[in-house]
């Protein structure tokens, strides 16, 4: 009887793996369409003989190289950095609540890193300099905010009640920001492009300035993975196990305050990647939430960056706001959750 669980748990494993491999495959396919296709005149051909002169160690064109090392290199690295946090983070909310609809553009977070950079800019506060540290002390007050209007303990019996309090909070909060801008002609000009989401004109420092705090978020995740999965068992299974429910419910909120902070600071609040990207990953990994977060990581790097790419030729020779492109992806995916008779439970 002992050997028929191990084998079911190895051949999960091994599915789990395969299909990490294929996701992290497409992830790298996605990498390389960024560096070759953009909005400039270096067109697909050109960045790729750029890229091949530059391997072999030949003459590269200077413009050419130019496009794709200072420009669409950063912004790759960007995209990939922003979809897996926000993948990842939408996977630990709705596994501390128990919700499937519960992502971080629902529920106030990534409103609230929103409205911390526009109110720290209007102060005078340089961009370039506090954005994150300030987006991630806005987005850990939204959720903490939004899970305490709506009773987190509560949100597994009543899945809606969760996405309810996030939208409630996340329209005042957005109307708040709106009405910063309004009335601040420099902090509208600073972030009028931002706040739509785009990696458009990132640079690598911006990829310097994601890496301390996606790594502390990092290495939470790690530690939290096994008590969130004994947590997604029933709490009283969680204490029985020796873990303790509300230091982990804690550890969450903190690493996806984090995680939403350090991407919403660089690319402004980008929507649905925390609810569609789950979605998938708990689609080919099943209920377990380790191999839903592992999954995750792939797949929000290309979606989002996927996203990403379409958004710079779907009206060349300017560029789709991101956040509209993943609106766009993510609305039927709500829409099909939501119709799911499986939403009560996660």
């Amino acid at each position: 009887m002992s050997e028929r669980p191990r084998i079911a748990t190895d051949t999960r494993e091994r599915r789990v793996g395969l299909w990490f491999g294929l996701l992290c495959g497409v992830t790298l396919i996605v990498c390389t369409a960024s560096l070759l296709f953009g909005a400039g005149a270096i067109g697909p051909a050109q960045s790729l003989d750029t890229l091949l002169r530059a391997l072999t160690g030949r003459m590269t064109d200077d413009n050419a190289w130019f496009a794709i090392e200072s420009l669409r290199a950063p912004r790759t690295a960007i995209g990939v950095l922003v979809g897996a946090a926000l993948a990842v983070a939408g996977a630990l909310l709705q596994a501390v609540t128990r919700n499937p609809l519960a992502e971080p553009g629902l529920l106030g977070v990534s409103g609230g890193a929103t409205f911390a950079v526009a109110i720290a800019i209007a102060l005078g506060a340089d961009a370039a300099t506090l954005r994150v540290p300030v987006a991630q002390f806005g987005a850990l007050a939204g959720c903490l905010a939004v899970l305490a209007a709506s009773r987190v303990r509560g949100a597994g019996e009543d899945p809606v009640r969760l996405v309810l309090a996030g939208a409630v909070l996340s329209g005042l909060l957005y109307a708040l920001t709106s009405l910063v801008l309004l009335f601040d002609e420099r902090t509208a000009d600073e972030i009028r492009f931002w706040v739509v989401g785009s990696f458009a004109g990132r640079r690598p420092a911006d990829v310097i300035a994601l890496l301390p705090g996606l790594g502390v978020a990092g290495l939470m995740v790690i530690g939290i993975a096994r008590p969130l999965a004994a947590l997604a068992l029933g709490e009283h299974v969680a204490s029985g196990l020796g873990h303790r429910p509300r230091l982990v419910r804690l550890l969450v909120v903190v690493a996806v305050a984090l995680l939403v902070g350090s991407a919403t600071a660089i690319a402004g609040p980008i929507a649905f990647i925390g609810l569609v990207a789950p979605f998938v990953a708990r689609a080919l990994a099943g209920p377990d939430v380790r191999a839903t977060l592992w999954l995750c990581l792939p797949i929000g790097a290309a979606l989002t960056l996927g996203a990403d790419v379409v958004s710079r030729l779907v009206v060349r020779p300017s560029e789709l706001p991101l956040g509209v492109l993943t609106a766009l992806i993510g609305a039927p995916v709500l829409v099909a959750v939501v119709r799911s008779r499986r939403l009560p439970t996660l």
